[in-house]
């Protein structure tokens, strides 16, 4: 067999796929975090008030981290720069935001939340243990 037609083989095919899926699987936890921070400036002053509902000191302060996290912790982890140290302050991140915004599990909402931030920083945490080179 020729290496044109070994290249054409489901083996080769699938592993051509794979090797892109590191990427896509950061493209899609990256998203919840683009969104969520630009959704954050599409309306301070609820997202200020939100935090001062918790009784988090500072809420414009809070507000201008949490949307540098989100954004630009979402756009490095895409990027793959600084990997590992990205993916686990985003999961710190959200495992902070499930505690200290999500922690009534007696409302649905709020539970399903709660659990949302923890399965991602799972995933996160998958990245750190599991994601190649080096950070």
């Amino acid at each position: 067999m020729n290496t044109a037609t070994a290249k054409l083989t489901p083996a080769a095919s699938s592993e051509g796929i794979i090797r892109f899926l590191p990427l896509v699987g950061r493209i899609l936890i990256a998203a919840i975090f683009i969104l969520s921070g630009l959704s954050k400036l599409s309306d301070p002053a609820g997202t200020m008030a939100y935090i001062a509902s918790v009784g988090l000191p500072l809420p414009a302060v809070a507000l201008a981290g949490a949307v540098a996290v989100e954004v630009i912790g979402g756009a490095l982890l895409i990027s793959g720069y600084r990997l590992r140290t990205v993916a686990a302050a985003l999961a710190l991140f959200s495992l902070v935001t499930a505690v200290f915004f999500h922690a009534q599990l007696g409302d649905q909402n709020q539970f399903i939340h709660f659990f949302k931030n923890v399965a991602m920083a799972g995933g996160l945490l998958q990245i750190v243990a599991f994601c190649k080179g080096r950070d």
